[in-house]
C-alpha cells in the first residue's frame, strides 16, 4: 500500500469511528434533475452510466453539489453497472 493510500484508508476509518458516514445519496435522482437527453444517454434511456461517458460534466456537477454541503468523498456513478441491470440494454 502507498504512502497516499495508506494516508486515505486512515482517515476513512478515523472517520467511520468518530462521526456519521454516508455511503450512498442519491445519485440516480441528481443525475436526472439536470435533464439529461436521450443523446446523452446515447438512446439507451435511463441508462444513468452511459453519463459518465457522455456527460461527465453532469456527473461531475452533482459531485460538487455533495462537496458544497460537506461530504468527504464522492463515488462515479456506477450503481447500474452490473450484467444483470445493463443487460436491460443489451449492454
Amino acid at each position: 500500500m502507498t504512502d497516499t493510500t495508506q494516508t486515505r484508508a486512515d482517515a476513512l476509518r478515523e472517520a467511520l469511528a468518530t462521526r456519521v458516514v454516508v455511503a450512498d445519496g442519491a445519485m440516480g435522482t441528481m443525475l436526472q434533475e439536470q435533464d439529461p437527453t436521450l443523446e446523452d444517454f446515447q438512446q439507451l434511456e435511463g441508462c444513468n452510466e452511459v453519463l459518465n461517458v457522455t456527460r461527465p460534466d453532469i456527473v461531475h456537477t452533482v459531485h460538487e453539489a455533495y462537496f458544497s454541503v460537506g461530504v468527504d468523498c464522492v463515488e462515479t456513478n456506477t450503481f447500474g453497472a452490473n450484467f444483470a441491470a445493463l443487460a436491460e440494454y443489451d449492454i
